[in-house]
């Protein structure tokens, strides 16, 4: 098994206005999340976020433990919260099993010592979308299927953003120190997500893209309200948004994204909203 690691710096309002796009690219963007037998790790100092992915295949890939953390196992001060977007695959949490299809989520707390991602048809590989954070609370392991999840239906189609959110990973659904994750699907003829936009002081968030049709893009905004970049993403990268930016897209085609959160607030409403015609 092959660990792919990288830390970054929190990067502040004022140093990312003096950003050009490699810049803004090279701070925020997770490129390649997914390589065969592999397991790529970012760490980012914003809330000590670690975004992830694995894409295991004949093999059995165990969740490693970066000598950054300066830990005796990766969850001994941390929780996880994984989504599949890939084939059927099997977490094994010590030594207990959990078969996780595609779009179905699985919370592990923290103290759990080995964990093991593999595909049940190397075919068809599984592709587990990690999100991690520090936790001070052991809680229960649970898997979490879409129709467990909590769904919000938003927008429409005349404002091109109909969307369904489904809230697998919050504390209406799991309990959980600080990880929350969900996934927003578009309609059909819709391509804005988290539009009016909106920061939250109190927490950090990552969004990854995926169901982007080949050939299809999504620009994704970030910044300050007054004072907005953007980054072109492609299918099946993620995308770091500091607690001070905004974080909202808009695509060529429909698309699907999850989004993963942490901080010291676990309201999902907490959010300063931002009116559309105040964004520049």
């Amino acid at each position: 098994m092959n660990l792919n690691f990288e830390s970054r710096f929190a990067v502040s309002p004022k140093e990312a206005k003096q950003m050009n796009t490699e810049d803004l690219r090279e701070n925020f963007l997770i490129e390649n999340l997914f390589i065969a037998d592999e397991i790529k790790l970012t760490l980012s100092h914003f809330d000590r976020f670690i975004t992830g992915g694995t894409m295991p295949t004949t093999k059995k890939i165990a969740l490693p433990n970066p000598g950054d953390l300066k830990a005796g196992y990766f969850l001994e001060r941390r929780e996880i919260g994984i989504i599949n977007i890939g084939g059927k695959g099997i977490v094994t949490a010590d030594g207990k099993q959990f078969e996780i299809d595609f779009k179905e989520a699985l919370y592990i707390g923290k103290g759990t010592k080995e964990i093991f991602f593999e595909s049940v048809d190397a075919n068809k590989p599984a592709k587990f979308y990690l999100n991690s954070a520090p936790a001070h609370t052991a809680f229960p392991n649970k898997k979490v299927t879409k129709a467990e999840a909590e769904i919000v239906e938003l927008g429409s189609l005349e404002t091109a953003n109909h969307r369904i959110i489904n809230k697998m990973i919050v504390n209406s659904v799991v309990q959980t120190c600080q990880v929350q994750m969900g996934m927003t699907e578009l309609k059909t003829g819709s391509v804005w997500n988290t539009m009016p936009a909106h920061t939250h002081d109190r927490r950090m968030e990552v969004y990854f893209y995926f169901e982007i049709p080949e050939n299809q893009s999504v620009c994704h905004f970030m910044g300050q309200p007054q004072e907005t970049r953007h980054i072109w993403m492609q299918n099946e990268q993620a995308v770091i948004s500091p607690n001070w930016s905004i974080h909202s897209g808009a695509g060529t085609s429909n698309y699907t994204f999850i989004w993963g959160m942490a901080g010291e607030n676990l309201d999902y409403g907490d959010m300063d909203h931002c009116a559309i015609n105040d964004l520049k």
